[in-house]
């Protein structure tokens, strides 16, 4: 391990206790609402970024509610799209049983989905409806995993059905990862069958990293298949607006 990567993974350290210090705080201050849950995860991720080096630029306008659609190249993508804008967001559940992180999440609001049960895609969706009713959007990651960034995978239609059943506007996002040696995005994808630590211990070692992540325009889809392709489209369209000067 690097110098550098020591000294983020130090930093990295005091972030952390800070989340739970302001979770306390928060807790204090009055009754956790969704919405404060939310806001307190934006703070939190926030400040992790900042132990770990790590830049974010926002292209485009949040959106205030309904669902948003992703590409997926890492966990650090939650970690952007929650610093970037208040946000929800439908995560596997073995996240949920990753040391602080996944505690973290579930405090957060993240609903989870175990992927080989169709009662559980069920009940997400049940839970992605009342969300929606909420001033704060969902973040939804349709690809199913994450990806080497090479290509946007197809996207699933399954859980972008509850947004178009309800006829709320559903936002593309695009993310892309930039390093300042000009290093291919793919090094700090996290991908495949790579350990998180070892990933992770990449990441805090990095000179200079930045993520971009562009929002689309809201758009009301009524069919869920059409919603995944056109977003899917949206997100492949970006990613190469990105990569102009």
């Amino acid at each position: 391990m690097s110098w550098r990567a020591i000294r983020r993974a130090v930093a990295l350290g005091f972030a952390l206790a800070g989340v739970v210090l302001r979770y306390w705080i928060l807790r204090l201050r009055g009754a956790l609402t969704m919405e404060r849950r939310a806001l307190w995860m934006q703070q939190s991720c926030r400040g992790i970024l900042r132990s770990m080096g790590i830049r974010y630029q926002v292209e485009g306008q949040p959106p205030a509610h309904g669902l948003v659609v992703s590409n997926h190249l890492s966990y650090l993508d939650i970690l952007i799209l929650s610093a970037a804008m208040p946000c929800f967001f439908v995560a596997k559940s073995e996240i949920g049983d990753w040391p602080f992180f996944g505690h973290a999440a579930r405090l957060g609001g993240t609903i989870f989905l175990n992927r080989s049960s169709w009662k559980s895609a069920t009940t997400v969706a049940g839970k992605m409806s009342a969300r929606f009713k909420l001033p704060i959007p969902v973040v939804l990651f349709p690809e199913g995993t994450s990806t080497d960034g090479r290509h946007v995978l197809h996207f699933h239609p399954r859980l972008i059905d509850p947004a178009t059943s309800a006829r709320v506007p559903i936002t593309a996002a695009a993310l892309r990862y930039v390093m300042d040696d000009g290093t291919p995005e793919r090094e700090l994808c996290w991908f495949g069958d790579a350990l998180f630590v070892t990933h992770l211990v990449k990441a805090l070692g990095v000179g200079g990293f930045s993520a971009r992540v562009r929002f689309g325009q809201p758009r009301i889809y009524t069919d869920r298949r059409a919603a995944a392709d056109k977003t899917r489209d949206e997100v492949v369209a970006m990613r190469a607006q990105m990569l102009r000067p």
